[in-house]
């Protein structure tokens, strides 16, 4: 029999159905399961026991058990071992499909979350990290400042593996399943600094050697520095070792950095602070990390970008750039003009740059531009030209007093959807995109989910039009081939991607469908062909060679408002918090 709750209908777990247990196991797994199917028992299930006495297994049985199978359904386990609470709120939120998260802003987005959330716990008496005198080391820190508040919300529930310690103790109701006190030892002992990097190979010039270190050594030598009695001489030299940066425990680097009190070299602890949601992302490839931890610091710390860059260049994605303070609320390549591209900042003013170099080449010129404006999005015509999609949801043209042919082809288009949005709501602009390498297009998605295709190189008196979406239309872009194909890509606001090829009907089915918001989208006709990038708003950008339908996660450090992709694989990245290039290694991109 299936498991699982209907309203308030309780159906009995088969626990049959589960993986074997031992004999001694099988009244607290039976316990257990029996809590995880009522929807309408206690909240918090504690699983107590003393060390080696199966707790963990026993939440890993339940898991196992519910993959797979309709009914009860785990929505997020996260081992608390190493983690504070903010690194736990990181992957809680990745789990729960929001993206790495602050503590308060997870609590909120968790409150707003209509589905009834069920919570596994490993190893909550292990959480921790840092020096020891900070609250961050201690696990009651995780349950006051994020476990506690959680467990305030109606629909979530939890099982947490406790230990023997008091935590989350508290008057009301909750379930225990107890263990008791078998098990092999009485605790994870604690190795000396000097013992561990003496575990640690060397490098022909003596330096440790990090990529060859035993895995538990690179994930506890810097909590051993931190016991360690040398006034910090050992934290201070595994922070200062780029190696280390590259493949000691994110986590745990995490939380030292945090501490202000210990002296790191240049700019570390700005750079890491904007790496560490991502870098905590269990990335166990040693050139990802660089590459993360290279673009985090491009533009902040120019000897850890020089040290990390020749790793970071083996992966298939690297910085090439960054302007991080450059506020952008979007981008859009200048047609004709392959280094350019044509930027609206947050502050409504318009700036090509270099996307080779990130260098500011000028401002369009124009005279009818209105300083009031505020572009949503952009769709150039030409270095001189645009056609603007401002907050107000009107399209506006950008053009100049000297251009009497860009200015009648712009303003056709404007007043075509002005006209229409007045006539039937459902028309009203929601979307602009642009594309086309070898002749400009200006893409209008509405509120009815009809995308519209315009050349912004000749005349039209009405555009190609065809309703692809069933809701209303969220991102556009498109892009023109070798053999004379234009192929459109839209994002709708019920988090599905469609194509569609502007001779023919749209494609039956999404090219993908997530439970997210589309935040940007930009494609262009590459040496490996017509190639699609996707930013989602849990932070995800996906890169899709359309041809063959393969695809790669990028993991990206910040959210991402606007996107442009280059025919040579040059990938800029926007939002309110900078401007960014990564350059994409097209020839092995997709390769597994």
């Amino acid at each position: 029999m299936t498991s699982g709750t209907t309203g308030t209908t309780t159906v009995t777990p088969d626990m049959a159905a589960w993986p074997p247990l031992d004999d001694d196991k099988r009244a607290p797994g039976r316990q257990l399961l029996d809590w995880a199917a009522v929807g309408d028992g206690p909240r918090l299930c504690l699983v107590r026991g003393a060390e080696g006495s199966g707790k963990s297994t026993l939440l890993a049985w339940l898991l196992a058990g519910t993959v797979g199978r309709p009914g009860l359904t785990v929505h997020a386990t996260v081992p608390s071992e190493g983690l504070t609470t903010e690194s736990f709120a990181w992957e809680l939120g990745r789990q729960l499909g929001y993206g790495p998260l602050s503590p308060d802003r997870l609590i909120d987005q968790v409150a707003a979350d209509d589905r009834p959330l069920l919570l596994l716990v490993p190893d909550l008496h292990r959480a921790g990290a840092g020096p020891a005198d900070l609250p961050s080391a201690a696990p009651g820190s995780l349950v006051t400042e994020l476990l506690e508040p959680l467990l305030a919300i109606p629909h979530v529930r939890a099982a947490v593996e406790v230990g023997g310690a008091g935590l989350l103790a508290r008057d009301g109701d909750i379930e225990v399943v107890d263990l008791g006190e078998g098990g092999q030892g009485n605790g994870i002992s604690q190795p000396a600094y000097a013992d561990l990097v003496a575990a640690v190979p060397r490098t022909a010039d003596g330096r440790p050697d990090w990529a060859q270190a035993p895995d538990t050594v690179r994930g506890r030598v810097l909590d051993a520095a931190l016991r360690a009695e040398d006034q910090g001489a050992a934290v201070r030299g595994l922070l200062a070792d780029p190696g280390f940066l590259v493949h000691g425990s994110a986590t745990a680097l995490t939380a030292t950095l945090a501490d202000e009190r210990i002296p790191v070299p240049g700019r570390l602890r700005e750079v890491w602070r904007r790496a560490a949601p991502e870098l905590t992302a269990y990335h166990t490839d040693s050139a990802e990390r660089a590459a993360l931890l290279h673009a985090a610091a491009v533009d902040t710390d120019a000897d850890l970008t020089e040290y990390l860059r020749p790793l970071a260049r083996q992966h298939w994605w690297s910085a090439v750039w960054a302007r991080p303070a450059l506020s952008v609320s979007a981008l859009a390549p200048v047609p004709g003009e392959q280094r350019h591209v044509l930027v609206a900042e947050a502050t409504g003013r318009l700036r090509t740059y270099d996307v080779e170099s990130g260098e500011a080449l000028g401002m369009p010129p124009s005279s009818v531009y209105p300083g009031t404006v505020r572009p949503l999005s952009v769709a150039p015509r030409d270095a001189r030209s645009a056609l603007l999609l401002d907050r107000s949801d009107a399209l506006l043209p950008l053009v100049t007093e000297d251009d009497p042919t860009a200015a009648f082809a712009l303003e056709r288009i404007a007043e075509h959807h002005g006209s229409a949005a007045l006539a039937e709501e459902e028309s009203l602009v929601t979307a602009l995109g642009s594309g086309g390498t070898r002749r400009p297009y200006a893409v209008v998605g509405d509120r009815g989910g009809t995308v519209h295709v315009w050349s912004l190189g000749e005349y039209q008196d009405v555009p190609r039009s065809c309703r692809v979406h069933e809701q209303p239309v969220t991102a556009v872009t498109c892009v023109d081939t070798a053999d004379g194909l234009t192929l459109t890509f839209s994002a709708g606001a019920d988090g599905s991607v469609r194509l569609w090829e502007t001779s023919s009907e749209p494609m039956p089915v999404p090219v993908q469908q997530r439970p997210h918001r589309t935040t940007a989208l930009a494609a262009a006709d590459t040496s490996a062909g017509p190639v699609l990038a996707v930013a989602w708003s849990d932070g995800e950008v996906h890169l899709w060679h359309v041809l063959s339908g393969r695809v790669r996660v990028l993991p990206w450090l910040r959210d991402c408002d606007a996107l442009a992709l280059t025919p040579g694989g040059l990938l800029v990245i926007g939002n309110r918090a900078g401007l960014s290039a990564v350059r994409l290694r097209l020839d092995g991109l997709w390769e597994q």
